[in-house]
This record gives structure tokens, C-alpha cells and sequence, in this order.
């Protein structure tokens, strides 16, 4: 899959020890200095205002009669009261309590009863975007959204895929979600949906803010469900030589996630793009955006006509697993550390990667004056799979 490491990458087996956060992961805050899916577009009404959370900060997003949106703090600065409760009028929004009015910079343009000589100063405005169904807003430092990279969100605009728009509330810090796509060694968990199926690493690769491992899996017990079948359009079973498998690529580039799907001639037949938004100031819950699309067969209707099989079969997965990151969040929470003894090599080096690129919990979210920090600690090489 991949014929060339670019420097610095390392590949799955090499001695290179992986580094690891020598304090509390789920302790980190995600860096707010980047775009973040807070809604999706179907929720955010023509003429209506819509009030969201990230990691504890209120925020409304506003659909204008035209159609475009904006962001705001989620307050009134007269009395503080929700702007999410306001009107809409024509492409400003205006406070429930009072009529003060805001403009899509936050600025207060009227205020009824004095009228617009003696205004005061606004509330606080996001950059906000809209892609592939959902909205964007760049939650750090204003001034840093420019040049922010946004994410590549699969292929969920492409025709020759059909996309599932999925997500909810997950009761765990957004790092167990990482971790548990990420270790695909986890399908035990899985035995139910999909028979006992073993993965194997084949190589990982590591840059600045991102790492991404391939896997392939070999069937050892059990007849492949059909909504697996639906996502390749044909039965697979496990075979001898690896070159002949498909191959699972996730990655994590911070600090949203992929995992694509591609047979022996390089076809993408399922592109996963996913994130984790958190919405309280401890940042023990988060909701989740994902985008799953499937390639569609030669015959794109047997792929429609099997959708909602293919729908309950993703979603008995996702279920199992916000089960069990939910529990590593109560086992975290009552034992009041991470106790978790990681042997697994990509793990070890995602754990370090979430160190280092997100906030030390308590520090402030200060956008682009929060500094980074790294958690590096040596630990012992596996032997290769």
C-alpha cells in the first residue's frame, strides 16, 4: 500500500521506541486552535438560532434569512441571557429579553429603546464554515483560522459514494474514542456482528500531528455478516498471502480521525471520517460527527434497496463500542487515574501524539498563546507482529 516512508515516519517492528505521556491522558484538553464540526446543517434552520457547547463554552449558531451562517458566544451582554433563545431578523439575530441586536462579527447594531448612537461593545464571534452537511467553527485564537488547515472530509460530496451521516453523545473523554479505532485488535469485542476475525499490523507511520497504521484481517470463525459483505459488493473470506487482502488504513491527524478501506487494485470501498467534539469543561462527554460512505456497486440500487441493513449492522458496532469506552471512562473515574498498561506499539505512539498536540487541563484556552506540551517517555519495542 505504501511502496516509500517519507524521514522521520517509522514502520510497524523497527526499533524505534514509541513515546508515551508520563502524565494523566485524559487529563489533556483537545487544542482549541482548530476547525470543529458543532452541528449539522439539517439542525440549523432558515430564520432560527441554534445554541451548541464546546468543552463547557456556549455557542449559538445562526441561520440568516439568505442561508448563511454565523457564530457567536451564546450570551446577550446586556443581561447575559442565551441569544439561542433570540429571533432571527433578516441577517441578525436579536436578544429574546430586551431586542439588542448583533450583526454576524458580534457587533451590537441597534438597541430599541436608545436606538444606535449610544451602542455598547458586542460579544465575542466565531469563524464558521459549512462542508459535506455539517458546520464548522474554529473555536481558538480568530486569527489563526486563516491559515488552519480544514479538514478532507472523504468522500462524502463524491457520486460514486453513498454516505451515512451518523453521531451522538458519548460519555468518555474524546482520547478513548481515538484509541479504540485505532486498535483494531479490539474485534474480539465484536464476535457477535462479525465472527472471530484477527487483525494484523502491517506497518505504521508517524508525522508531526498525525500517525496511521494499516491493518489486514483473516477470518478464523464464523460466516461474514452481510452488511460487511455490502461495504466490498461481494463475500470474502481470509486468505494466505497479505497482498491479496484488503487493507484498513486508520489515522489519526489531529484531531480528527479516518479509516479507509482498499482492495488489492487500490479501489476505496469505505471511507470513514470522524470527530470528537467535547462538550463539557471537563471534557467527559463528546459528541460525535462521523461521515461513512461505501463505493457503490455496478448496480448502485442494490446498494440502496440494502441500506438500512447495512445501517443496523453499523450501528450494532458503534453501539458495542460507545459501550465499552464509557466503562474505561467509569473504571478512569473511580480508580481517579489513568491506570491503563498499553503494550500495544500504536497506541503507545497515538497516546503520545494527543499528548503533545492537545492542553494541559486547567491552563485556559487561550487560542494560539496556549503553549503545547510534551509527555515523552521511553518504552520497550514489541517484537513485530
Amino acid at each position: 500500500m505504501h511502496a516509500a516512508l517519507p524521514q522521520g515516519e517509522q514502520e510497524a517492528g523497527s526499533t524505534d521506541t514509541p513515546a508515551r505521556p508520563t502524565r494523566d491522558l485524559r487529563r489533556v484538553d483537545i487544542h482549541p486552535d482548530n476547525w470543529y464540526p458543532l452541528a449539522w446543517s439539517r439542525e440549523v434552520k432558515r430564520g432560527r438560532a441554534h445554541g451548541v457547547k464546546f468543552a463547557g463554552d456556549p455557542i449559538v449558531l445562526v441561520r440568516t434569512e439568505s442561508g448563511q451562517v454565523f457564530a457567536l458566544e451564546d450570551r446577550c451582554a446586556h443581561r447575559q441571557v442565551p441569544l439561542s433563545a433570540g429571533v432571527v431578523d433578516g441577517e441578525s439575530i436579536r436578544c429574546c429579553y430586551h431586542g439588542w441586536t448583533y450583526d454576524c462579527t458580534g457587533r451590537c447594531t441597534d438597541i430599541p429603546y436608545l436606538g444606535r448612537e449610544r451602542l455598547p461593545n458586542g460579544v465575542r464571534a466565531y469563524p464558521c464554515r459549512e462542508a459535506a452537511g455539517l458546520i464548522f467553527v474554529f473555536t481558538g485564537d480568530p486569527a489563526l483560522a486563516p491559515q488552519a488547515k480544514f479538514p478532507e472530509l472523504g468522500s462524502a460530496d463524491d457520486r460514486a459514494y453513498k454516505t451515512r451521516r451518523f453521531g451522538g453523545d458519548v460519555k468518555c473523554h474524546y482520547t478513548f474514542m481515538h484509541e479504540n479505532l485505532m486498535d483494531m485488535n479490539h474485534q474480539f469485542l465484536h464476535r457477535r456482528q462479525m465472527g472471530s476475525m484477527r487483525a494484523r499490523s502491517l506497518g505504521r507511520r508517524r508525522g508531526d500531528d498525525w500517525i496511521e497504521v494499516d491493518y489486514v484481517f483473516a477470518r478464523e470463525a464464523g460466516k461474514q455478516p452481510i452488511g460487511e459483505a455490502l461495504v466490498f459488493s461481494q463475500k470474502r473470506g481470509a486468505k494466505p498471502d497479505d497482498s491479496n487482502k484488503d487493507v484498513m488504513t486508520v489515522r489519526t491527524e489531529y484531531p480528527w480521525q479516518t479509516l479507509k478501506i482498499r482492495t488489492k487494485d487500490e479501489t476505496m470501498v469505505m471511507d470513514l471520517w470522524i470527530a470528537y467534539v467535547p462538550l463539557d469543561a471537563e471534557q467527559r462527554t463528546n459528541r460525535t460527527f462521523g461521515l461513512l460512505s461505501i463505493r457503490r456497486p455496478k448496480l448502485p440500487l442494490v446498494l440502496d434497496a440494502a441500506w438500512p441493513l447495512l445501517v443496523w449492522f453499523t450501528e450494532r458496532i458503534f453501539t458495542e463500542d460507545r459501550w465499552i469506552v464509557e466503562r474505561e471512562q467509569e473504571a478512569h473515574d473511580r480508580q481517579g487515574a489513568d491506570h491503563n498498561h498499553e503494550v500495544f506499539p500504536v497506541i503507545l505512539d497515538l497516546r503520545a501524539l494527543l499528548s503533545e498536540q492537545g492542553v494541559p487541563h486547567g491552563t485556559g484556552r487561550g487560542g494560539g498563546e496556549m503553549r503545547r506540551v510534551h509527555f515523552i517517555q521511553p518504552v520497550q519495542e514489541l517484537p513485530a507482529s
